[in-house]
Protein backbone atom coordinates (compact mmCIF):
# COMPACT_ATOMS: atom_id res chain seq x y z
CA UNK A 1 0.00 0.00 0.00
CA UNK A 2 2.75 2.46 0.91
CA UNK A 3 4.59 1.76 -2.35
CA UNK A 4 1.39 2.46 -4.28
CA UNK A 5 0.94 5.73 -2.38
CA UNK A 6 4.53 6.65 -3.14
CA UNK A 7 3.93 5.93 -6.81
CA UNK A 8 0.77 8.04 -6.78
CA UNK A 9 2.61 10.93 -5.15
CA UNK A 10 5.42 10.68 -7.68
CA UNK A 11 2.79 10.67 -10.42
CA UNK A 12 1.11 13.72 -8.93
CA UNK A 13 4.30 15.73 -8.59
CA UNK A 14 5.58 14.53 -11.96
CA UNK A 15 2.32 15.63 -13.52
CA UNK A 16 2.45 19.10 -12.06
CA UNK A 17 6.11 19.61 -12.94
CA UNK A 18 5.96 18.30 -16.51
CA UNK A 19 4.76 21.58 -18.07
CA UNK A 20 7.66 23.34 -16.37
CA UNK A 21 10.34 21.12 -17.89
CA UNK A 22 11.48 23.87 -20.26
CA UNK A 23 11.86 26.37 -17.44
CA UNK A 24 14.87 26.80 -15.20
CA UNK A 25 14.83 24.98 -11.86
CA UNK A 26 12.82 27.11 -9.45
CA UNK A 27 14.89 27.35 -6.28
CA UNK A 28 12.67 27.63 -3.22
CA UNK A 29 9.49 26.81 -5.14
CA UNK A 30 6.66 25.68 -2.86
CA UNK A 31 4.20 23.44 -4.69
CA UNK A 32 0.52 23.59 -3.77
CA UNK A 33 -1.52 20.38 -3.97
CA UNK A 34 -5.30 20.26 -3.81
CA UNK A 35 -6.56 17.13 -2.02
CA UNK A 36 -10.27 16.68 -2.74
CA UNK A 37 -12.38 13.81 -1.44
CA UNK A 38 -16.09 13.05 -1.44
CA UNK A 39 -15.77 11.33 1.94
CA UNK A 40 -14.89 12.57 5.43
CA UNK A 41 -11.22 12.85 6.47
CA UNK A 42 -9.47 9.53 7.02
CA UNK A 43 -6.23 10.16 8.99
CA UNK A 44 -4.63 6.88 7.91
CA UNK A 45 -5.35 7.51 4.23
CA UNK A 46 -4.00 11.05 4.31
CA UNK A 47 -0.93 10.05 6.31
CA UNK A 48 -0.13 7.43 3.66
CA UNK A 49 -0.36 10.16 1.03
CA UNK A 50 1.86 12.46 3.09
CA UNK A 51 4.38 9.66 3.61
CA UNK A 52 4.44 8.98 -0.10
CA UNK A 53 5.27 12.63 -0.73
CA UNK A 54 8.09 12.48 1.79
CA UNK A 55 9.51 9.43 0.05
CA UNK A 56 9.85 11.38 -3.20
CA UNK A 57 11.32 14.45 -1.51
CA UNK A 58 8.34 16.71 -0.80
CA UNK A 59 7.90 17.98 2.77
CA UNK A 60 5.01 20.13 3.94
CA UNK A 61 7.32 22.24 6.06
CA UNK A 62 9.66 22.93 3.14
CA UNK A 63 8.50 22.66 -0.45
CA UNK A 64 4.84 21.61 -0.56
CA UNK A 65 1.50 22.79 0.82
CA UNK A 66 -1.52 20.47 0.79
CA UNK A 67 -4.96 22.08 0.65
CA UNK A 68 -7.41 19.50 1.98
CA UNK A 69 -11.10 19.68 1.08
CA UNK A 70 -13.73 17.10 2.06
CA UNK A 71 -17.40 16.90 1.04
CA UNK A 72 -18.08 14.56 4.00
CA UNK A 73 -20.55 12.53 1.98
CA UNK A 74 -22.43 15.58 0.64
CA UNK A 75 -21.73 15.25 -3.08
CA UNK A 76 -23.53 18.52 -3.83
CA UNK A 77 -20.67 20.34 -2.09
CA UNK A 78 -18.01 19.00 -4.45
CA UNK A 79 -18.39 21.67 -7.19
CA UNK A 80 -17.78 24.54 -4.76
CA UNK A 81 -14.87 22.74 -3.11
CA UNK A 82 -13.30 22.09 -6.52
CA UNK A 83 -13.87 25.72 -7.54
CA UNK A 84 -12.18 26.85 -4.33
CA UNK A 85 -9.07 24.83 -5.16
CA UNK A 86 -9.04 26.32 -8.65
CA UNK A 87 -9.25 29.83 -7.16
CA UNK A 88 -6.31 28.98 -4.93
CA UNK A 89 -4.35 28.20 -8.11
CA UNK A 90 -3.08 24.84 -6.87
CA UNK A 91 -0.50 23.12 -9.07
CA UNK A 92 -2.30 19.77 -9.11
CA UNK A 93 -5.54 18.31 -7.74
CA UNK A 94 -5.65 14.78 -6.31
CA UNK A 95 -9.16 13.29 -6.17
CA UNK A 96 -10.89 10.07 -5.17
CA UNK A 97 -13.29 8.10 -7.35
CA UNK A 98 -15.30 8.88 -10.46
CA UNK A 99 -17.81 11.47 -9.10
CA UNK A 100 -15.06 13.64 -7.59
CA UNK A 101 -12.88 13.34 -10.68
CA UNK A 102 -15.82 14.35 -12.91
CA UNK A 103 -16.48 17.44 -10.79
CA UNK A 104 -12.80 18.42 -10.85
CA UNK A 105 -12.68 17.93 -14.61
CA UNK A 106 -15.64 20.28 -15.00
CA UNK A 107 -13.93 22.85 -12.77
CA UNK A 108 -10.69 23.13 -14.76
CA UNK A 109 -9.15 22.08 -18.05
CA UNK A 110 -5.76 23.55 -17.14
CA UNK A 111 -4.75 22.26 -13.70
CA UNK A 112 -3.53 18.64 -13.82
CA UNK A 113 -5.85 16.21 -12.01
CA UNK A 114 -4.70 12.87 -10.60
CA UNK A 115 -7.51 10.46 -9.73
CA UNK A 116 -7.34 7.51 -7.37
CA UNK A 117 -9.18 4.31 -8.31
CA UNK A 118 -12.22 5.30 -10.35
CA UNK A 119 -14.00 2.20 -11.63
CA UNK A 120 -14.19 2.97 -15.37
CA UNK A 121 -12.28 6.14 -16.33
CA UNK A 122 -12.80 5.56 -20.07
CA UNK A 123 -16.48 4.65 -19.92
CA UNK A 124 -17.24 7.51 -17.55
CA UNK A 125 -15.58 10.02 -19.89
CA UNK A 126 -12.70 10.99 -17.62
CA UNK A 127 -10.05 10.02 -20.16
CA UNK A 128 -9.98 9.13 -23.84
CA UNK A 129 -8.22 5.80 -23.31
CA UNK A 130 -6.01 4.07 -20.75
CA UNK A 131 -2.98 4.23 -23.04
CA UNK A 132 -3.47 7.88 -24.02
CA UNK A 133 -5.71 9.61 -21.47
CA UNK A 134 -5.39 13.04 -23.08
CA UNK A 135 -6.67 16.22 -21.45
CA UNK A 136 -5.55 17.10 -17.93
CA UNK A 137 -6.48 13.88 -16.10
CA UNK A 138 -4.44 10.79 -15.24
CA UNK A 139 -4.15 8.39 -12.34
CA UNK A 140 -4.81 4.86 -11.11
CA UNK A 141 -7.88 2.68 -11.62
CA UNK A 142 -9.22 -0.57 -10.19
CA UNK A 143 -11.57 -1.05 -13.13
CA UNK A 144 -10.24 -3.24 -15.89
CA UNK A 145 -12.15 -1.44 -18.63
CA UNK A 146 -13.05 -3.06 -21.92
CA UNK A 147 -9.48 -2.83 -23.27
CA UNK A 148 -7.90 -4.71 -20.36
CA UNK A 149 -10.77 -7.18 -20.06
CA UNK A 150 -10.16 -8.22 -23.65
CA UNK A 151 -6.41 -8.45 -23.10
CA UNK A 152 -6.88 -10.68 -20.06
CA UNK A 153 -9.13 -13.01 -22.02
CA UNK A 154 -6.61 -13.11 -24.86
CA UNK A 155 -3.89 -14.18 -22.41
CA UNK A 156 -6.20 -16.77 -20.89
CA UNK A 157 -7.07 -18.14 -24.32
CA UNK A 158 -3.39 -18.43 -25.13
CA UNK A 159 -2.68 -20.31 -21.90
CA UNK A 160 -5.67 -22.70 -21.88
CA UNK A 161 -6.12 -25.15 -24.72
CA UNK A 162 -9.60 -25.41 -26.22
CA UNK A 163 -10.74 -22.33 -24.30
CA UNK A 164 -14.26 -21.70 -25.58
CA UNK A 165 -16.53 -21.22 -22.54
CA UNK A 166 -16.29 -18.66 -19.74
CA UNK A 167 -18.19 -18.51 -16.44
CA UNK A 168 -18.29 -15.09 -14.76
CA UNK A 169 -18.93 -14.75 -11.03
CA UNK A 170 -19.56 -11.43 -9.30
CA UNK A 171 -22.10 -9.14 -7.68
CA UNK A 172 -24.06 -7.46 -10.49
CA UNK A 173 -25.63 -4.95 -8.08
CA UNK A 174 -22.29 -3.59 -6.83
CA UNK A 175 -21.06 -0.33 -8.34
CA UNK A 176 -17.52 -1.67 -7.97
CA UNK A 177 -17.91 -5.08 -9.61
CA UNK A 178 -20.67 -4.38 -12.14
CA UNK A 179 -18.31 -2.67 -14.65
CA UNK A 180 -15.88 -5.62 -14.36
CA UNK A 181 -18.67 -8.04 -15.20
CA UNK A 182 -20.06 -5.93 -18.05
CA UNK A 183 -16.69 -5.37 -19.75
CA UNK A 184 -15.60 -8.99 -19.37
CA UNK A 185 -18.86 -10.34 -20.79
CA UNK A 186 -18.71 -7.89 -23.71
CA UNK A 187 -15.11 -8.82 -24.49
CA UNK A 188 -15.86 -12.55 -24.21
CA UNK A 189 -18.76 -12.37 -26.66
CA UNK A 190 -16.63 -10.32 -29.07
CA UNK A 191 -14.09 -13.17 -29.00
CA UNK A 192 -16.79 -15.71 -29.80
CA UNK A 193 -16.74 -17.36 -26.39
CA UNK A 194 -19.73 -19.07 -24.85
CA UNK A 195 -20.19 -16.95 -21.73
CA UNK A 196 -22.52 -17.29 -18.77
CA UNK A 197 -22.87 -14.82 -15.89
CA UNK A 198 -23.51 -16.35 -12.45
CA UNK A 199 -24.45 -13.44 -10.21
CA UNK A 200 -23.88 -13.63 -6.46
CA UNK A 201 -25.36 -10.65 -4.66
CA UNK A 202 -24.06 -11.71 -1.23
CA UNK A 203 -21.82 -14.39 0.31
CA UNK A 204 -24.96 -16.41 0.97
CA UNK A 205 -25.46 -16.76 -2.79
CA UNK A 206 -22.00 -18.18 -3.49
CA UNK A 207 -22.86 -21.82 -2.83
CA UNK A 208 -25.79 -21.80 -5.25
CA UNK A 209 -23.71 -19.91 -7.84
CA UNK A 210 -20.93 -22.52 -7.70
CA UNK A 211 -23.53 -25.28 -7.95
CA UNK A 212 -25.04 -23.65 -11.02
CA UNK A 213 -21.60 -23.31 -12.62
CA UNK A 214 -20.89 -26.99 -12.00
CA UNK A 215 -24.16 -28.00 -13.66
CA UNK A 216 -23.45 -25.67 -16.61
CA UNK A 217 -19.98 -27.19 -17.08
CA UNK A 218 -20.67 -30.87 -16.44
CA UNK A 219 -22.55 -31.85 -19.64
CA UNK A 220 -19.64 -30.64 -21.77
CA UNK A 221 -17.19 -32.85 -19.89
CA UNK A 222 -19.21 -36.02 -19.88
CA UNK A 223 -17.50 -39.01 -21.50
Amino acid sequence: MMNRRAFLCALALGTLSAPLAAEAQQVGKVWRIGFLRRTSPEPGHFEAFRQGLREVGYLESQNVVIEQRYARGAAEQLPELAAELVRLKVDVIVVDGTPTASVAKAATTVIPIVFVLPIDPVGSGLVASLARPGGNLTGLTLGVGYELAGKRLELLKGAVSNFSRLAILGNPTSSVTAPFLRHTEHAARAMGLDVQDFGARSPEHLASAYSAMTKWRRPHHAP
